[in-house]
């Protein structure tokens, strides 16, 4: 059962993203505020549950959750920032969109970018620790997912509907036969070993 909250009377936002290590897609955001009391037993690290469960954990936290918000941080500006500062700053766009202003975040990971205003603490591994990122990762997961199933109807070679992105091998094959699309990041190594691809493929 992950923790509730680290500190309980305050009003705590987790923070956690999607999509980082992906080839191709923005990276999704999100943040999530639960109220006092809240208790799910099935929330879980986002990476350890199946499709089916996290779509109906998305639900329950989106009708349930206190305040939540997702956002995105495009291609265009993770090439110009680097995806780890996109990451962040994505979290940021998250946070600002929030009906509710926290007073603490907790963040999954080792780092951050402070946000104004708003103390914060960074968690290891936090999805599998605390109610609310794993609630943030659940929701950044599942809008991550539906926008690259939906960019996959127009890039169906690139198989964004089963790997999101992500760098498989049937994902940078189709790279190598039908080159990179402007929904490709360009700043990564899209394929091994310094083989070549064309740009922006139709």
């Amino acid at each position: 059962m992950l923790l509730p909250f680290l500190e309980p009377h305050r009003v705590e936002a987790g923070c956690d993203e999607a999509g980082r290590g992906c080839l191709a897609g923005p990276v999704f955001a999100a943040a999530v505020i639960l109220p006092p009391g809240y208790s799910n037993s099935e929330l879980n690290d986002s990476k350890k549950l199946n499709a089916e469960e996290r779509d109906a954990l998305r639900q329950s936290i989106e009708t349930e959750a206190l305040a939540w918000s997702v956002a995105s941080f495009s291609v265009a500006e993770i090439d110009r920032h680097n995806i780890f500062k996109s990451s962040y700053l994505a979290m940021h766009r998250a946070l600002d969109a929030l009906a509710v202003r926290p007073d603490f975040l907790l963040i999954d990971g080792k780092f951050f970018i402070p946000y104004p205003g708003v103390e914060h603490q960074c968690v290891i591994k936090g999805d599998g620790k605390f109610q609310s990122i794993a609630a943030a990762g659940i929701l950044a997961k599942t809008h991550r997912d539906a926008y690259m199933r939906a960019l996959n109807d127009r890039y169906p070679q690139y198989g964004w509907d089963g790997n999101a992105g992500y760098p498989t091998e049937k994902h940078r094959a189709a790279i190598l036969a039908y080159g990179a699309t402007e929904h490709h990041r360009k700043s990564f190594r899209l394929l091994k070993g310094g083989q070549q691809y064309s740009l922006f493929a139709e």
